[in-house]
């Protein structure tokens, strides 16, 4: 059964009267959190989408970039975001329940804003309500601005990514102690580790630009030291 169908079992159990909340509740473990994340994604993606007045074909294309549709699927994903782009309930407000669920699993956050910020530059543009909508969706999930800041960093080209931004670290920081952060970030963007933590195997591209810039920054901070 492809996570498309498991999407829409989960959409039809909202038409019969279930809660979001008690949708959600059921998603809580696996392989259905594979599910959550993907209604998350493409929920909030769907509400950022307008953020900046328009929806346009570069944003609905992109979900086919961040996760990998059949097209025998497409319908069914098109139904999703069209389902959630026209819901009145506002974004903050998934936001918060999908912090309640991932609660405990900060980085599993962190995958659904890299999501997200990819959704965000598809068109090529950055807007100021985009970045408003993600600055508060990311302090909805707990994340500190230095976190925020290093994702944004990898996203927006408005210069090119400081290489300690990325990492989380700083210039005056022990050279064995940046190795360490970038050799944590290589395992928990590994993606066996992703798809343990519920990103859908269909959503794993997210891995490939992590991996290129974090090993980017590694390799200019290594090179400016040795």
């Amino acid at each position: 059964m492809s996570i498309w169908t498991r999407i829409s079992d989960a959409l039809a159990a909202l038409a019969n009267g279930e809660s979001l909340s008690e949708v959600f509740e059921r998603l809580r473990t696996p392989p259905e959190r594979s599910v959550a994340f993907a209604i998350a994604v493409i929920a909030l993606g769907a509400k950022m989408a307008k953020a900046d007045g328009r929806v346009t074909r570069d944003e609905v294309t992109a979900f086919r970039e961040v996760f990998q549709i059949a097209r025998e699927d497409e319908a069914g994903a098109a139904r999703v975001f069209n389902l959630a782009r026209t819901d009145i309930a506002g974004y903050r407000e998934y936001a918060q329940r999908i912090q309640r669920m991932f609660e405990r699993d900060p980085d599993t956050l962190s995958d659904l804003m890299e999501g997200l910020f990819h959704i965000a530059m598809a068109d090529g543009l950055y807007h100021p309500d985009e970045d408003q909508f993600l600055a508060d969706v990311a302090e909805i999930f707990g994340m500190s601005e230095q976190q925020f800041a290093a994702m944004r960093s990898r996203f927006v080209p408005d210069a090119k990514p400081d290489p300690y931004t990325v990492l989380g670290v700083t210039p005056d920081m022990p050279p064995d102690q940046i190795r360490q952060a970038w050799r944590k970030l290589v395992r928990e963007t590994h993606p066996d580790s992703m798809i343990a933590r519920g990103v859908p195997e269909e959503a794993i591209k997210l891995a490939e630009k992590r991996m290129r810039d974090i090993n980017r920054a590694w390799d200019e901070i290594n090179g400016a030291v040795t």
